[in-house]
């Protein structure tokens, strides 16, 4: 029993115990919350805020129960979907609500997968489905009850927009947590992921262009603006509220306007390099439209042109390939081009049957003009700024020849072991010719040099013929000698220095 309470069986315990999960009430409960309070918290505010216009408006009748069943169509409208009030209809709605119910929606998404403990895309999906279900059922529950007299609303619209809209902002909340984002990078290529960060980035960029335009434009004309408001406090609070509403909308209409194409009222068209002016509604937010053409318009197509440098200067390290570097900047081009068609098709839309009527942005000539501005200056920048060659690169030139010279070098290296190991067993069958079974050690040999003196000692008369041999050198050494000298060079082997030192002797 002590072994079982060391350490590690404390660590492997703590391993293999499962995690505890929310019983099935807890977890019904934390599903129904998700799907109900975007819900109810939308369809407050929208209500609280026609309260408040109905209230400081002058000459209003206000009941509760006409604000509630007025706040109905109001809700289907912060979803973008288009109603029509007494036969006409309103396709152009504001887009400032529809941001801040996608980050409602995201946000109570978030924290059910907090509270329930959900890590991978599986998991969430059940909470993906509730809050769009929800919202899709609620639509067409608001359109069934609307009068057809005074509000009407395609009742497929109010069931398909509302849940489709709830359920991107569900996913966009749970796309970190629950590993969205980690599922779908193993089946994309890193240069697309790098791209679509980096279109991100332009469309960030383009948008605060937009903003640029749109400040400018209401700071030079903001003596008209300022008397577009009304006196009355009420009327001034409602067209306040109004136009900060349609805010994004016209922000994105002036990111149309710097990049080239422009927008249009009905027959009122504004462009960098025209202008076709007329009537436009008392709202302060439209004070911002000039009243005639301006040289210096053009100018503001700089700032689209900074929004691609700045793409370009993003990706300017992430590949030693410039040829990667321009793909990355063509998928950041591809996905600021969708971003525009998105965009300008939220902002635009039907205004009633009068002269404002369409509301429109040219979403075809907007996306790819959008995308040529992100990509020329991308890719030059891009290219530029970064590394100018791919690392270890062939040469396509030099290509034929380095195959050729490469093949030889192994033909010759082959060659060259051919010959060393045909080599190897002659000189083994050499050495075991010449050198004897027991070689003597380094040692041994000054005594293998004294071995030939004792014949010379012992043979004393032989020694004292040397003269002899000296005045008559034609005449052959002794037999006995020679044979002596033999057999002590067989048995030593002398190094070729001794064999050298043999004449002095």
């Amino acid at each position: 029993m002590a072994e079982l309470l060391t350490p590690e069986a404390d660590e492997w315990s703590d391993v293999d115990e499962p995690v505890a999960e929310p019983s099935p009430s807890a977890r019904l409960r934390v599903l129904l919350f998700a799907a109900l309070a975007p819900l109810i918290t939308g369809y407050a505010l929208v209500a609280t805020l026609l309260a408040l216009i109905t209230v400081t408006a002058e000459r209003a009748r206000f009941t509760v129960i006409g604000v509630v069943l007025s706040a109905g169509p109001g809700w289907l409208a912060s979803y973008q979907v288009p109603i029509d009030i007494g036969g006409k209809p309103l396709g152009v709605l504001p887009l400032l609500p529809t941001i801040g119910l996608a980050v409602l929606n995201a946000r109570t998404a978030g924290g059910a997968a907090q509270r329930l403990g959900l890590r991978s895309p599986r998991e969430a999906v059940p909470v993906v489905v509730v809050i769009g279900f929800a919202h899709a059922t609620f639509g067409v529950l608001i359109a069934l009850i609307a009068d057809g007299k005074q509000i009407g609303v395609n009742a497929f619209t109010a069931f398909a927009v509302p849940g489709l809209f709830a359920a991107v902002a569900a996913i966009a909340g749970l796309a970190k947590r629950c590993g969205m984002v980690e599922a779908v990078a193993e089946y994309v290529d890193p240069l697309a992921l790098r791209g679509l960060r980096a279109g991100a980035l332009g469309m960030a960029a383009l948008l605060a262009a937009g903003a640029v335009t749109c400040t400018l434009s209401l700071a030079l004309s903001w003596s008209t603006v300022d008397d577009l408001f009304e006196p009355a406090f009420g009327s001034s609070l409602g067209l306040f509220l109004l136009s900060l509403g349609y805010l994004p909308n016209a922000i994105v209409a002036a990111l149309s306007f710097a990049s080239g194409p422009g927008f249009s009222f009905g027959a009122v068209t504004v462009t960098p390099f025209g202008f076709n002016g007329g009537a436009v509604p008392g709202v302060p937010l439209l004070g911002g439209i000039p009243e005639h053409h301006a040289v210096w318009w053009p100018v503001l197509m700089l700032l689209p042109a900074a929004a691609g440098a700045l793409v370009g200067w993003s990706v300017r390290k992430i590949d030693d390939d410039p040829v990667a570097r321009l793909r990355t900047v063509g998928v950041a081009g591809a996905i600021v081009g969708f971003g525009c068609v998105v965009l300008g098709t939220l902002a635009g839309g039907r205004l009633g049957h009068g002269p404002f009527d369409p509301v429109s942005v040219p979403v075809g000539i907007a996306s790819v003009v959008a995308f040529a501005w992100i990509v020329i200056p991308g890719c030059f920048v891009a290219f530029f700024a970064g590394p100018h060659s791919p690392p270890a690169a062939p040469s396509e030139v030099m290509g034929v020849e380095t195959e050729e010279t490469a093949e030889e070098t192994v033909e010759a290296t082959d060659e060259l072991e051919e010959s060393e190991e045909l080599e190897k067993p002659e000189e083994a069958e050499d050495v075991d010719e010449t050198e004897t079974p027991e070689v003597p050690e380094e040692p041994e040999v000054p005594e293998a040099l004294e071995e030939p003196e004792e014949p010379e000692e012992s043979d004393a008369p032989e020694a004292s013929e040397a003269p002899e041999a000296d005045e008559a050198p034609s005449e052959p050494e002794p037999a006995e000698a020679v044979a002596a000298v033999t057999e002590t060079t067989e048995e030593s082997e002398p190094a070729p220095a001794d064999q050298d030192q043999q004449p002095d002797r």
